[in-house]
């Protein structure tokens, strides 16, 4: 059985406990009103990728919707590390979770004094290995993304009802992901991932105000500026994705996957892509060299030398008292 690291109203210490023991009470706006965010960061053969750039988003989404992280970005990074550790993870998936915490059953913010904040280190498969070797059927959602004005993109919210809406659509189609639109009908991404398609040697992905700047997105985007291949970013209508040589999908839990057909039921067009194409291929084998490489990970192993409980006090020695 895994353990989990919490931070609560109910754990205020910050504890490690087992997974089935209770982290928070019935009150948690969490809950109550989706009133949180989160990170999905990957593990890689013993090491936690890009890590500090999952915190750094983090932390940037929990101060778009006023919550103060109740830990330091290298608190956090331990926490993570030693979550980890304890489950004996060397590949997998760790959630981490910080809500306003426990308040009563209206909705002001002010009421939740003590943010809630938890760890969770498992494993994650979103796509079947077939869609990796042979392209991933999606189909065009009718349940249209929220304007930009009404909800930031960029911050990533425990509010995924929207997401959720647009994979039930996939679910009913009977495929694994939908394209999700703007109430402009410009391409945003799918229920769980970014989106990209190729067109004459050239990349085209959706501009970074309208989609969740992922983190695979970006290490995509540093893929082919190595690879010398023109990356371009704007406002693209699906049918750019029904005329594009390649399609594939990019995220901390689908990684990169081919696109291979787009059912558009809406408007009765479908689109089939023969296979995965040769830019998807090159980018996937550099994804994969990347994440085995030390300079994007942080080793697990090392957790342990620098752990200590939360709010710990450092003994205070006698030279301390006497200001020697």
């Amino acid at each position: 059985m895994g353990v989990v690291f919490v931070k609560s109203a109910i754990v205020p210490k910050g504890k490690f406990v087992s997974e089935n023991e209770p982290i928070t009470t019935a009150y948690d706006h969490g809950t109550l009103y989706g009133d949180g965010v989160f990170e999905g960061i990957r593990i890689y053969n013993g090491g936690v990728f890009r890590l500090n750039d999952h915190i750094d988003r983090l932390c940037r989404s929990a101060a778009g919707i006023k919550i103060k992280m109740p830990f330091s970005n290298e608190d956090v990074e331990k926490y993570i590390l030693e979550t980890c550790r304890r489950n004996e993870k060397k590949d997998g998936y760790i959630r981490v979770v910080v809500t306003r915490g426990d308040g009563d059953l209206g909705l002001d913010p002010e009421k939740c004094k003590t943010p809630t904040f938890f760890i969770i280190a498992d494993g994650i498969t979103l796509y079947p290995q077939e869609f990796y070797d042979h392209g991933m059927p999606v189909i065009v959602a009718k349940t249209r993304r929220p304007s930009t004005e009404v909800l930031d993109p960029n911050i990533k919210m425990t509010q995924y009802i929207n997401n959720v809406l647009c994979k039930i659509e996939a679910n009913n189609a009977g495929v694994m992901d939908a394209i999700m639109l703007t109430p402009h009908d410009h391409v945003t991404e799918c229920t769980g991932a970014n989106i990209f398609f190729v067109k004459n040697g050239e990349l085209y992905t959706p501009a970074p105000n309208i989609v969740l700047q992922g983190i695979t997105r970006k290490t995509v985007m540093e893929i082919v500026d190595s690879l010398e291949i023109p990356v371009n970013q704007g406002y693209y209508s699906i049918d750019k994705f029904y005329d594009a040589d390649e399609v594939f999908v990019t995220g901390t839990g689908a990684k990169i996957c081919p696109v291979r057909t787009i059912n558009d039921i809406e408007r009765e067009k479908y689109f089939d892509f023969e296979k995965p194409g040769p830019v998807t291929r090159k980018i996937m084998e550099k994804f994969d060299t990347i994440t085995k490489d030390p300079e994007y990970l942080t080793p697990i192993a090392d957790a342990k030398e620098s752990w200590e409980e939360p709010n710990k006090k450092t003994p205070i020695s006698r030279i301390d008292l006497l200001g020697i």
